[in-house]
C-alpha cells in the first residue's frame, strides 16, 4: 500500500505540474498568435489551421481591394452586312435595316488595377481594345473616364489613366520569377461583373504555354475561380503583390472549369515601364526563325545537352543576324554568356533587350561532318509588332499534290522533286523529295511540335535527314532502312507558304518507332 500511494501521490504532483505547464503555453500561444503579422501568417499558412489562413486571405484582400478597379467598355458600332443572290437587293436591305434598325453599340466588362497613385492602371487588351469609351469604376463607386496610353499585343496588356485630384491606393508589382507551385495565391477582379469578387486558389505551374498564346506569353497558371470579366484583374500573393495578371482560362463551357492564366508579373511590370516611357514595348529583334533543339537534335549532332536554338531562316540581308554573318543553320547556344536553353528562350532573351545594343553569340556552325564553334557581335534591330521571330505563327497554305507510290519506312509516300514542283512552288535551285502521303497508321502523324502542329504534312520537302543530303527516294529508303525504334531522327524540312510566296525551313525531330 505504501508503494501505492506514493505512486499516487507523485501522480497528483504531476498533474499539477502538467496544469500549470498547459496553461503557460497556452499563454504563450495567445501572446504570438496576436503577436502575428501578415508576413508570418504567410510565412507559416501551409503549417497552421485553416482559421489562420482565413485570417491572411482577409488581410491581403482588405489591402488588395482598393486598387482593384471595374472597367466597363462601349465598342464601336458594327457594319450592317447583308449577304445575298443579288447585289443591288443586299445595299436596298443594308440601306432599309441603317434607317429603321440602326445598330447597337457593343459593350465589354473586365477587371484592372491601379500601379501607380497618380491614376495610372494596368488591365488585358482584349477588354479594351476597340472600345470608343472606357469607364473605370473604383471601390468607393465613383466613376472616371479612362484615356488608353498604349498597348502591346503580343502580351494582351494595356496601360489606362484617369485623372483625379487625390492620390489614389495603388498596388506593387511582385516578383513573379519567386513564385512556387502550390503557393498561395488569390484572385480579384469583376466576373460577370460582380465587382470586388475575390478567390482564392494556388500556383498550378509556372511559365506554362497555352494554345491562345504566343512566344511572349508565358503564364502562371492557378485553380484559384477565374471567370469572364475577371480578364485584366490581379494576382496576388499572400504579401498582397501582383505577381500575375488573369488573362485566359481553359474551359469546355466559356466559364471556370478550374484553370486559370495570368500573365507573370515580371513581363507586365516590363510591358508598363515601356508604355509609359515610350508609348509601346520595344523589343529587341534578330530577324531569324528558329527551332528548337531537342533530344534527338542533340543525339544526331553529337550535343551534349539538348539546349540551343537554330536558326532555320535569316530573313533579310539587311535584318541584324544577316550583317552580323548568322546563316541558316547555326545552332546558337548562348546569349551574352547567358545559356540558351531553346528557340523560345532565345526569342525571350533578344526581345527583352533593348533595340540598338550590341549582343554576343555564341553558335555552332556545320562544316561538313564537324560543328565549329564561333561567336559574333549582334546590333539589334527593333522587333516589328506584326513579326514572329520564331515562325510559329498560322501554318503555311500549301498547293495540294498528287498521290505517289513509292511507300517507305515511317509511312511515308515521296517522290522526288521536279522541275515543274520546283516552279511551282518557288523552289528552283533546291533538291528534295516531296511528302506525297503519310499513312494513316504511321507513328509520325501522331508527333506534334512545340505549339502543336504536325511535325510533316503533305507537299513538305525533305531536304536532309540525320544530316544527310536526300535527293532521290532509294538514298532515303538506304538511310531510313539501317535506323532501329528509339533512334533519333532529324529532318531539315521546307514548305511554301502560297499566301507570302516564301519558303519556310524548319528542323523536324522525332524518335523511330
Amino acid at each position: 500500500m505504501i508503494r501505492v500511494s506514493g505512486f499516487r501521490n507523485l501522480l497528483a504532483r504531476g498533474q499539477n505540474a502538467g496544469r500549470l505547464l498547459y496553461l503557460f503555453w497556452l499563454t504563450m500561444l495567445v501572446a504570438s498568435l496576436n503577436a502575428q503579422t501578415p508576413e508570418t501568417i504567410r510565412k507559416t499558412s501551409d503549417t497552421v489551421g485553416p482559421e489562420r489562413l482565413s485570417a491572411s486571405f482577409a488581410e491581403v484582400a482588405k489591402r488588395v481591394e482598393p486598387a482593384v478597379v471595374s472597367i466597363d467598355t462601349k465598342g464601336k458600332m458594327p457594319e450592317v452586312t447583308i449577304r445575298g443572290d443579288s447585289e443591288s437587293r443586299s445595299k436596298d436591305l443594308e440601306d432599309f435595316i441603317r434607317r429603321n434598325m440602326p445598330p447597337r453599340p457593343t459593350y465589354a466588362v473586365g477587371s484592372g488595377f491601379i500601379v501607380d497613385p497618380s491614376g495610372y492602371l494596368i488591365t488585358n487588351y482584349h477588354v479594351v481594345q476597340n472600345a470608343q469609351r472606357i469607364t473605370v469604376k473604383l471601390q468607393s463607386g465613383e466613376e472616371f473616364r479612362a484615356k488608353m496610353i498604349g498597348a502591346d499585343e503580343e502580351t494582351d496588356l494595356a496601360v489606362l489613366k484617369i485623372n483625379t485630384e487625390r492620390r489614389l491606393p495603388y498596388i506593387n508589382f511582385g516578383d513573379s520569377d519567386a513564385a512556387r507551385i502550390g503557393d498561395w495565391v488569390l484572385a480579384i477582379g469583376s466576373p460577370f461583373g460582380l465587382a470586388r469578387t475575390v478567390t482564392a486558389g494556388i500556383i498550378s505551374q509556372t511559365n506554362r504555354e497555352t494554345p491562345a498564346g504566343n512566344v511572349f506569353q508565358r503564364f502562371l497558371q492557378t485553380d484559384a475561380a477565374i471567370n469572364r470579366g475577371n480578364s485584366g484583374g490581379p494576382l496576388v500573393d499572400m504579401d498582397g503583390n501582383v505577381i500575375g495578371v488573369n488573362s485566359q482560362i481553359a474551359t469546355s463551357t466559356g466559364d471556370y472549369n478550374g484553370i486559370g492564366f495570368a500573365l507573370p508579373s515580371n513581363e507586365a511590370a516590363n510591358v508598363y515601364r515601356q508604355i509609359v516611357s515610350y508609348g509601346k514595348v520595344k523589343r529587341g529583334y534578330l530577324g531569324v526563325y528558329l527551332d528548337s533543339v531537342e533530344k534527338e537534335f542533340a543525339q544526331v549532332y553529337g550535343l551534349s545537352d539538348a539546349k540551343g536554338a537554330i536558326i532555320t531562316l535569316v530573313r533579310n540581308k539587311d535584318g541584324a543576324a544577316a550583317k552580323a554573318g548568322l546563316r541558316a543553320n547555326d545552332i546558337i547556344l548562348r546569349l551574352d554568356g547567358n545559356e540558351v536553353l531553346d528557340a523560345q528562350d532565345l526569342i525571350a532573351k533578344v526581345a527583352s533587350t533593348s533595340p540598338g545594343r550590341a549582343i554576343k553569340i555564341e553558335f555552332l556552325r556545320e562544316i561538313g561532318e564537324n560543328l565549329e564553334a564561333r561567336t559574333v557581335t549582334v546590333k539589334l534591330d527593333e522587333r516589328p509588332s506584326e513579326e514572329i521571330d520564331s515562325g510559329e505563327s498560322d501554318p503555311p497554305r500549301r498547293l495540294p499534290i498528287k498521290d505517289g507510290n513509292n511507300s517507305l519506312p515511317f509511312g511515308l509516300t515521296l517522290r522526288s522533286l521536279s522541275g515543274q514542283d520546283a516552279a511551282d512552288r518557288n523552289l528552283k535551285g533546291r533538291s528534295g523529295l516531296m511528302v506525297v502521303r503519310i499513312d494513316p497508321a504511321s507513328f509520325i502523324l501522331e508527333e506534334r511540335t512545340s505549339n502543336g502542329a504536325p511535325t510533316l504534312i503533305r507537299g513538305d520537302l525533305i531536304e536532309r535527314i540525320n544530316r544527310k543530303k536526300v535527293s532521290d527516294v532509294a538514298s532515303f529508303r538506304s538511310l531510313v532502312n539501317k535506323m532501329r525504334p528509339g533512334d533519333a531522327v532529324v529532318l531539315h524540312v521546307s514548305s511554301y507558304d502560297r499566301n507570302s510566296g516564301m519558303i519556310m525551313p524548319r528542323v523536324v525531330q522525332f524518335t523511330v518507332k
